[in-house]
């Protein structure tokens, strides 16, 4: 099932820039707020147009809204509204509410079912209580990046950036009825369980990853590469780099403000790997602290400068990414990314703060949701 000749092959053609947009949301009871199984009602009851860009995930109770390739950012994004709006207007005709935190607060992880489809079969089936237990919700984004060495490479070189892009997307303090003390309960509970996930090596060629793919085919430990789980990726079928690090997010402009950085990010380390700036290949363990740091504060933390050794302010770390991404966005024409004062976690704990109860909390950000993504596609 898995041709690494093919996905060569696929990068070979691919396109620096293009994008691919992908939100997944929790379907809810309008009046409960908890997890309700009803995706393949809604699939199956879908206009043609809708269907052919929603998706189902791990379980029942999940959406997810695929724009499918855009030639640039803007093409994505105008995809992307099309699809939301669609998708909010056929769920509230339905009765289904949309949540787009990314955990839902007090749904029973022991009540949902799973979808019924070969591939997530054999997540469950090979995961058990792993896959039962993730019932989370994230913004994946794919960009073209042409050529498969210098894709691994790319990747090789957003190792260090996931943190951050973690910082900023957080949107999940509480988990199974909790205030869990994270703000990206998510990121733990996911990136912590899952084989094959979280931040990944230093490949430094195609030719290492797909051996590594091999070993993981040869001894029977997937039959698929997308049972390769990593924080970031080459996806074989796109010929893309796919970013998976980040927190699914409350609102409509912070989803696109983070993608765009997300998408910045990727074409920078692309452009500075064809440019052969330079780049080292920092050990694991030195950015999986700073993963820590930005599961447990967001953005409220501090992450560590690892070229200087030092302690920064998380929302310093963000703006070294915004000047670091600068000519990526120019050439691109990527908008310049606007992010709120604070981000969806830190509204939610200030809501908290001040005596709101977490289902309280959560109501406000399913406001929050549907008055931002129902819109219709908006005009310049």
């Amino acid at each position: 099932m898995i041709d690494v000749a093919a996905a060569r092959e696929a990068f070979a053609h691919s396109k620096d820039g293009t994008i691919g947009l992908e939100e997944e949301f929790a379907l809810l009871d309008p009046e409960t707020l908890d997890l309700v199984p009803r995706f393949e009602e809604l699939r199956d009851t879908a206009s043609d147009e809708l269907r052919e860009q929603i998706a189902g995930e791990l379980i029942k109770s999940e959406i997810e809204i695929v724009s499918g390739r855009g030639e640039d950012f803007a093409d994505a994004v105008e995809r992307q509204w099309t699809a939301r709006r669609l998708l909010f207007a056929h769920a509230a005709e339905a009765g289904v509410a949309l949540g787009a935190t990314a955990t839902h607060p007090f749904a029973d992880y022991r009540e949902q079912e799973f979808i019924a489809t070969e591939h997530y079969q054999r997540v469950a089936d090979g995961l058990q209580w792993v896959a039962k237990r993730n019932n989370t919700f994230s913004l994946h984004v794919h960009v073209g990046v042409n050529g498969a060495d210098r894709a691994v490479r790319t990747c090789d070189r957003l190792r260090p950036v996931l943190p951050a892009l973690l910082a900023i997307s957080a949107s999940s303090p509480f988990l199974d009825g909790l205030d869990s003390g994270l703000h990206s309960a998510r990121t733990q509970m996911f990136t912590r369980t899952f084989p094959r996930c979280g931040v990944p090596d230093a490949y430094g060629s195609w030719d290492a990853y797909a051996e590594y793919v091999d070993l993981l085919v040869r001894t029977r430990s997937i039959v698929e590469y997308t049972q390769v789980w990593w924080s970031v990726r080459p996806h074989f079928s796109f010929g893309t780099v796919e970013m998976r690090i980040c927190d699914g997010q409350t609102t409509a402009g912070e989803s696109e403000a983070l993608a765009a950085l997300i998408a910045a990010c990727v074409l920078q380390a692309a452009h500075d790997e064809a440019e052969g700036a330079p780049h080292a290949d920092l050990p694991n363990r030195l950015i999986e602290e700073n993963l820590w740091r930005a599961i447990r504060f967001g953005m409220d933390g501090r992450l560590l400068d690892l070229e200087r050794g030092i302690e920064i302010e998380a929302r310093g770390a963000v703006e070294e990414l915004l000047e670091w991404t600068a000519p990526a966005r120019a050439e691109h024409r990527l908008p310049e990314p606007a992010f709120g004062e604070r981000n969806s976690a830190q509204r939610q704990r200030a809501l908290l703060a001040e005596g709101a109860s977490p289902f309280d909390v959560y109501a406000a950000t399913v406001r929050e949701t549907r008055a931002t993504y129902a819109q219709e596609v908006p005009t310049a």
